[in-house]
């Protein structure tokens, strides 16, 4: 199915733009029509797990597919920013591409980064001049956002304190567990005091995970992964007969 001549200079993605516009007119859908900014959250968030499930699966096909679903998403936003005049996608796109060249001085200008540790150097530094602040007044924790889930957000917080010179030991760290574990073994503790001593224990483990060189949300998820196959096997059942199944 060929296309007419009033596409055929357009883009895929200036179609999309224009199918999503479309969409959202008077002549459009009522489901989206109805969709604002607030009501889209939670899609935006299944969509981005979607994509992260099929990585997970190293599915290239599904990623494919997931990725669209998650343009949408962006591209659903960017319109209704555009009719509240505020902006459209083309100032999306600009944005981020003039963000992608000024934060890569050492790939288009005249900087130097030869490691990945320098360029996060340099990327922290330019993030700083654009905001307007100094080397020693910027809090590294000026943008975390707060709807990350809680492993992942602590993860960030962890690996920002120690891009700043902030981070601790990994004795620390492991001293810091071992006291949390000491406290709930040794005695029984009100919910306030358990749910204190579990949270310390919790941002311990994240920073050992990221320490490691490992992502606290990922590991789980996998660990999680793995307890669900183990309690969907008959044979690890405690009521499983002990010859492993009947004759």
């Amino acid at each position: 199915m060929g296309k007419d001549s009033s596409s055929s200079d357009k883009s895929p993605f200036a179609e999309l733009v224009e199918i999503m516009a479309r969409l959202r007119s008077p002549e459009g859908c009522p489901w989206d029509r109805k969709q604002d900014h607030r009501s889209l959250r939670p899609c935006l968030l299944e969509e981005t797990y979607e994509v992260l499930e099929a990585v997970d699966r190293d599915d290239p096909q599904a990623l494919c597919q997931e990725l669209g679903d998650l343009l949408l998403q962006v591209i659903f936003h960017a319109q209704l920013a555009t009719e509240a005049g505020q902006f459209d996608m083309d100032d999306v796109v600009k944005g981020l591409r003039d963000k992608l060249v000024a934060r890569h001085p050492h790939v288009f200008g005249d900087s130097a980064a030869e490691t990945p540790e320098e360029v996060l150097h340099q990327w922290d530094d330019l993030k700083r001049r654009e905001r307007g602040e100094g080397e020693e007044s910027t809090s590294p924790m000026t943008d975390v956002p707060k709807t990350l889930p809680a492993l992942s957000r602590a993860h960030v917080v962890e690996r920002r304190a120690a891009r700043a010179g902030r981070g601790r030991p990994v004795e620390d760290v492991c001293s810091s567990a071992c006291a949390a574990l000491g406290v709930l073994t040794g005695q029984k503790l009100d919910p306030q005091e358990a749910q204190k001593v579990i949270g310390e224990l919790l941002l311990a483990a994240v920073d050992l995970a990221r320490i490691a060189g490992l992502d606290a949300e990922q590991v789980l998820r996998e660990r999680v992964d793995e307890r669900i196959s183990e309690l969907s096997d008959p044979a690890d059942s405690p009521d499983a007969p002990a010859g492993g199944g009947r004759d």
